[in-house]
């Protein structure tokens, strides 16, 4: 166990408890944050003249399992312009937008981020997911299940069995130790394995003959009535697809009036949003939908969303939706790989360069900056490139830097395509994130959102992960962002559970975070069904025995399981 640590002087933000950048100490002891330490062996971090906050939480990231995987595999020029040396501390490794495990750790614990989701685990690659989370040095993680596609949501959608569609929701969650639904292009997937999709909520998935807008309302349903700690995670329909922000409104509809777990307001997660905020007719005439779904976000409560923020550079392109990725390919002739999840889900990867002078990535650079500057409310949207879909992560500070600067924000867009002025309104916005605002897309909102009371802020209780950043607050001005670019690319302090890992920009320790899943009491008789009915579908359909596969406990050696109270006929 740590010993008593004090952050002293600091300026603290900390929106859960209505901290606003007031200068005190932070107190932390025994892995918590503490109303005080007693005794002189407290050691003391000086943080005076900089910003405090809780440690990042990222609520949507691709850091382990096939899929990125698949990307290291595919593309060895991404590694090789960014090989990262062993130093006392650190193992080597590679990096840019694929990086190995270990330095996946050290780089988002370098920006001060301690808690990161792995945003789409196929379930039968659960295992492979959950070996990789444990590489994964510093962090705390957790994996959101894959299920809009899976034969078994499929088939009871179909047959409207509301209660053995929940009782197989919580089994799945327990099976691959899961903290979450993920939904990718929900039917669409599944269609993609005869070579087509779907084009909007109504058409009909081949052999099930149920529909998106089908899937999207059950699993919304079942996800809130399990009481699951957060909300459906849903990547919609046509993603990247000219005018697809209609879909995205009628998909926010059709769920709209579904009852959210006790304790939220909201009942579905809109992921990597810029890719669903399209406007236009086809990529020649496209423009950004933003506004329009701004401000319907801003008029339902229901609904919170990420940015999937666009970086011009050069990255990789992964997502579960295996239709799209093909697309994707067709349009740029990059290498592609597909890869199909037998009855449950699939994915590509496609090497991709966003280019200042492209005309619809400009427009797509603006749009993720939009949602998050007209969405009125920092508790609803939060910060995200989709990493590394719009870039990878270590571009955080950038992304920081155009949401605190107009300044920032224009410079940039001088250099890009004049579309990004004609179909968008990006220049016409003139706010800017003061540091509260920025700890809550980044941290406090987020933690929320996840249905983690224990992350996210520094009150009595709360983990004892924190941030400083060096950089003074009471003189930082929105023309210097490039000074505020440096102090969050390099934090001064990270400090994990109450142990200093990094320090000046460097780690300085790797302890293992944690891996937190989500489980959920099934009554006696609906899992005997359940069990039944799997159990003659895996020796029906699946290339493996059901007792293989569930993920043993031995794959979480620091699991953090939560208990979910549901509602039950």
């Amino acid at each position: 166990m740590m010993g008593d640590l004090i952050v002293k002087g600091g300026y603290v933000y900390d929106p859960l408890n209505g901290v606003k950048g007031d200068k005190m100490d932070v107190f932390l002891s025994g892995g918590k944050v503490v109303e005080e330490v007693k005794g002189r062996d407290a050691k003391t971090v000086d943080a005076s003249g900089k910003v405090v906050m809780a440690g990042g939480v990222d609520i949507h990231s691709h850091i382990a399992g096939s899929k990125i995987n698949i990307g290291r595999l595919l593309r060895p020029e991404d590694h090789r312009k960014d090989v990262v040396p062993r130093t006392r501390y650190t193992r080597s490794g590679v990096g840019y937008s694929c990086p190995s495990t270990f330095v996946t750790g050290y780089r988002y614990a370098q920006m001060g981020y301690t808690s990161v989701m792995e945003a789409a685990m196929p379930p039968l690659g659960a295992r492979h997911v959950h070996e990789e989370l444990n590489d994964i040095p510093i962090i705390d993680k957790a994996g959101f299940t894959l299920l809009g596609n899976n034969h078994f949501t499929l088939k009871y959608v179909k047959e409207g069995d509301m209660e053995g569609l929940k009782a197989f929701v919580a089994w799945m969650l327990w099976a691959t130790r899961g903290y979450a639904v993920k939904i990718v292009n929900p039917g669409g997937v599944e269609n993609w394995k005869w070579g087509r999709n779907v084009g909007g909520l109504d058409d009909l998935v081949y052999n099930y003959e149920v529909s998106p807008r089908q899937i999207v309302t059950s699993l919304a349903r079942a996800n809130e009535e399990l009481g699951l700690p957060h909300t459906i995670h849903l990547h919609c329909n046509n993603l990247g697809v000219p005018g697809n922000y209609e879909t995205t409104i009628e998909t926010l509809e059709a769920v709209k009036g579904i009852k959210a777990a006790e304790g939220r307001e909201a009942n579905v997660h809109i992921v990597h949003a810029q890719f669903n905020a399209l406007d236009g007719e086809n990529w020649m005439n496209v423009k950004s939908g933003a506004s329009k779904l701004a401000k319907y976000v801003n008029a339902n409560e229901n609904v919170t969303l990420d940015l999937g923020q666009v970086i011009f550079t050069d990255t990789t392109t992964m997502t579960g939706d295996g239709p799209w990725q093909f697309r994707l390919h067709n349009m740029t002739g990059n290498k592609w790989v597909n890869s199909d999840v037998e009855m449950e889900a699939g994915a590509g990867v496609v090497p991709y360069t966003f280019k200042k002078d492209n005309p619809a990535n400009a427009i797509q650079w603006a749009i993720g900056l939009e949602l998050a500057l007209l969405v009125y409310d920092p508790w609803r949207v939060y910060m995200t490139t989709d990493h590394p879909n719009g870039g990878p992560m270590i571009y955080y500070p950038k992304v920081i830097s155009w949401l605190m600067s107009r300044k920032a924000r224009t410079d940039t867009m001088l250099e890009l395509n004049k579309s990004v002025m004609r179909r968008t309104t990006l220049a016409n916005i003139y706010r800017e994130y003061d540091f509260n605002e920025l700890a809550t897309v980044t941290r406090a909102a987020t933690a929320k959102a996840l249905g983690m009371d224990h992350k996210g802020h520094l009150g009595t209780g709360a983990d004892a992960d924190v941030s400083v950043y060096d950089i003074d607050p009471s003189t930082w001005r929105p023309s210097m962002y490039k000074e505020l670019e440096k102090a969050f690319a390099k934090a001064a302090y990270t400090i994990k559970g109450g142990e200093v890992v990094v320090k000046d920009g460097e780690v300085v320790a790797t302890p293992l975070g944690a891996t937190h899943w989500v489980k959920s009491e099934v009554p006696e008789a609906l899992e005997t069904e359940l069990m039944k009915d799997l159990e003659a579908d895996f020796r029906d359909y699946y290339t493996i025995n059901l007792a293989n596969y569930p993920v043993e406990d031995a794959y979480l050696p620091t699991g953090r399981p939560m208990t979910a109270e549901g509602r039950w006929r």
